[in-house]
């Protein structure tokens, strides 16, 4: 028997689950968005939060498509200037230096790779047993690895690790975000965000500032000077520009909040289930299920809708570019007027 990607299991379902509903988002009026769309030779068939994975075996990342092969059998995770992380379904994690396109070195993790991130030779990782360590490039040695509590089900939106100065933020399958510190690893801090029994792994980790905000699918928290914050909501995608925070629901609401997750401006499209939403550049855009892109301005007051065409595999944004079934989509050509 075939097995399929997580990701594009768990995304069968939600669309199945969609379909069963019978109710979709049918905007009266849409607008076509050819004159911003052009192909680009390939297609994502795995995605991770920071890129996807190509037919071709080379990678979608935030700096858009390199012709780097990540190998047989293997879908791309994350990257810096100098490196790629890849992995298999075994729990390999390869290391590819860009500049010689080489795989500089493997590393036996046993259990598969929800994601990681690298920093100054620091490599941060979660497996899907719940388990977080850090790997030391320099020694070839992994310096920590703990488990945390079990998980049953987990959403395939998971955040990756971020470093700040000496400390890793990791994003859990459970539900909290744990705290380390490289050089001691004893004094971590847990921080939890979120208790449901599945589908509760930490979705979304930034920082702006001296802010850090996380998010589960139904919670998200900030932690800055002044304490912790917590908003709920039925988070479908969470996107960060500037100071405003932006929720997109999966009753259809888009939730514009500060940082200190006051409600500033919202706005709803009734049964719209958002596949991917992002902010920037003073415009937020969320791509319905469906395929219709809505493009609002910052205060959610004014909208515009695009009608994109079916979604048929997993559509991922980087700055202003939307990669969707071949397609390479310029965000900042479409408007909200």
């Amino acid at each position: 028997m075939k097995h399929l990607p997580l990701f594009s299991l768990l995304l069968a379902i939600t669309l199945f689950s969609g379909c069963s509903s019978k109710q979709y988002f049918e905007p009266e009026n849409t607008y076509s968005a050819s004159h911003a769309s052009q192909g680009y030779g390939a297609n994502v068939i795995d995605l991770s939060r920071n890129g996807g994975t190509l037919n071709t075996g080379s990678y979608l990342g935030k700096a858009g498509i390199s012709q780097i092969k990540l190998g047989e059998g293997y879908r791309f995770i994350n990257e810096n200037t100098r490196y790629i992380l890849a992995s298999n379904s075994i729990g390999t994690l390869k290391i590819i230096n860009k500049s010689t396109q080489k795989t500089l070195r493997t590393v036996a993790l046993h259990t598969p790779i929800v994601s990681a991130s690298i920093n100054n030779g620091v490599i941060a990782y979660i497996l899907n047993n719940n388990t977080f360590g850090i790997y030391l490039m320099a020694k070839d040695q992994k310096v920590i690895e703990s488990r945390s509590e079990r998980t049953y089900a987990i959403d395939t939106r998971a955040a990756s690790p971020m470093f700040v100065e000496n400390l890793v933020v990791m994003p859990m399958l459970d539900g909290k975000i744990i705290i380390v510190n490289i050089h001691d690893s004893q004094n971590a801090k847990v921080v939890y965000i979120s208790n449901e029994s599945s589908f509760n792994n930490v979705i979304y980790l930034s920082r702006v500032k001296n802010t850090m905000i996380a998010s589960t699918p139904t919670r998200v928290i900030t932690l800055g000077g002044t304490g912790k914050k917590e908003y709920k909501a039925n988070i479908s995608e969470i996107a960060v520009e500037k100071n405003r925070i932006y929720l997109f629901t999966q009753e259809g609401h888009i939730i514009a909040l500060n940082l200190a997750l006051e409600v500033m401006h919202q706005t709803q499209f009734k049964f719209a289930h958002y596949a991917v939403g992002t902010a920037i550049d003073g415009k937020v855009y969320a791509l319905d299920q469906q395929g219709s892109l809505i493009v609002l301005n910052s205060t959610l007051s004014q909208s515009k809708i695009y009608h994109l065409g079916s979604i048929n595999e997993p559509v991922f944004i980087t700055g202003n570019i939307l990669y969707k079934d071949g397609k390479r989509i310029e965000l900042s050509a479409l408007g909200y007027e």
